[in-house]
């Protein structure tokens, strides 16, 4: 979180001032989404919590924030999913290794990872809310001495727009992992199971004292997943929630992301439930 008491007229500037940035990879994951490894000069760390996010820039064409898919733990490099949806991220679908982007960052309140450990952790990610829940997920797994067991809850709409497919797999194949996926309609090769993500939430076996949960994924999916987890008996102080929504300059300063009296991209994107539960419109 930016506090922005503690901004002086020195370091102002950095918040606004992007650093130039180098693409080192390119990974095609769906027809819409493709997974970035950018790294900062000098072999610079973001030094970003799981759940926040950085602002990407094109300098011509323009700024967006954009979730941080990668783990703390990975050295050197950080990772964006991206979905193409307008003229930023067309233009970004076609660079390629070795291009520079701009990177403000990392913003917003990212997961507090200390009431987190020693403690199970529930993952409940709706289609492209796996972008941001990906970088909690490898957290804890690289981390596994201070967790407990680990439960991943995912849904996408068909089985083509499942992303991280390799790390799916090694989750499946992981008996340390309760991992469990569905998608609303399968394709003639899909052996899964079908119908929406609560589907999916009573079969949990849970340790509901001790299992903390965070939630991301598509507006509508949020009112359903706490009906489901308050339903499972899961304590409502246990519940936190990531909403990425509208989110524009990245330091609470255009009001675009306002939500009542909170700024999304500063007093969130990850919000414990229970502060959270007067926001209706969020929910």
């Amino acid at each position: 979180m930016i506090n922005f008491e503690m901004v002086s007229p020195d370091n102002a500037k950095d918040l606004y001032l992007p650093v130039m940035a180098e693409i080192i990879k390119v990974e095609q994951m769906t027809e819409l989404e493709t997974l970035y490894t950018v790294a900062l000069p000098d072999g610079a760390e973001l030094g970003h919590k799981p759940g926040q996010f950085v602002e990407l820039s094109i300098f011509g064409v323009g700024e967006a924030p954009f979730s941080i898919s990668s783990s703390p733990t990975m050295p050197g490099v950080f990772e964006l999913g991206v979905r193409k949806v307008g003229m930023l991220t067309e233009v970004l679908s076609r660079m390629q290794p070795g291009q520079k982007v701009g990177i403000r960052g990392p913003f917003g309140n990212g997961i507090d990872l200390e009431n987190f450990k020693g403690k199970d952790v529930l993952i409940v990610a709706g289609g492209i809310g796996l972008v941001p829940m990906r970088s909690m997920i490898n957290y804890v797994i690289d981390n596994q001495q201070d967790f407990g067991k680990l439960h991943i809850v995912y849904g996408a709409r068909t089985d083509s727009e499942l992303l991280f497919e390799d790390e799916l797999e090694r989750w499946t194949a992981d008996a340390g992992i309760d991992y469990r996926v569905t998608v609303d309609q399968g394709s003639s090769e899909w052996t899964g199971p079908t119908g929406v993500i609560t589907t999916l939430i009573p079969g949990l076996e849970l340790d509901l004292a001790n299992t903390v949960c965070c939630i991301c994924g598509p507006p509508v999916m949020y009112r359903f997943a706490l009906m489901a987890l308050k339903s499972k008996g899961l304590p409502e102080r246990n519940i936190y929630m990531s909403l990425e929504r509208r989110m524009k300059c990245g330091v609470g300063k255009c009001g675009h992301c306002q939500i009542n009296s909170s700024y999304v991209c500063h007093d969130g994107p990850v919000y414990h439930y229970p502060e959270i539960k007067s926001l209706q419109e969020a929910l």
